[in-house]
């Protein structure tokens, strides 16, 4: 089952982590991990939506959060520990 994978970065490393399978949509698993993390929910916008999509992959910055946040980046990726494909879903790694 796939799961979603937040990180909470502070100073290029990972301060907090959760992982939670991705039973329901990913808005509701996103809420889920903000709340494990006791961090705000940040403001999903177009540039988010298009990376995740490309690349199962996204990072909200402080600035995409309506409060105040003590962190520097807070990154989430979809991950699936059932596919073991030899490269990652990144198109640098297709030529």
């Amino acid at each position: 089952m796939p799961q979603l994978w937040t990180r909470v970065i502070i100073k290029n490393r990972i301060a907090a982590q959760v992982t939670l399978p991705m039973d329901g949509g990913l808005p509701e698993v996103m809420e889920e991990s903000c709340r494990k993390l006791d961090i705000p929910k940040p403001i999903w916008l177009g540039k988010h939506e298009r990376e995740y999509n490309r690349f199962e992959r996204t990072s909200f910055l402080p600035e995409h959060f309506i409060e105040k946040v003590a962190f520097d980046r807070l990154e989430i990726e979809r991950i699936d520990p059932d596919n073991h494909r030899g490269k990652p879903n990144d198109p640098r790694s297709e030529a």
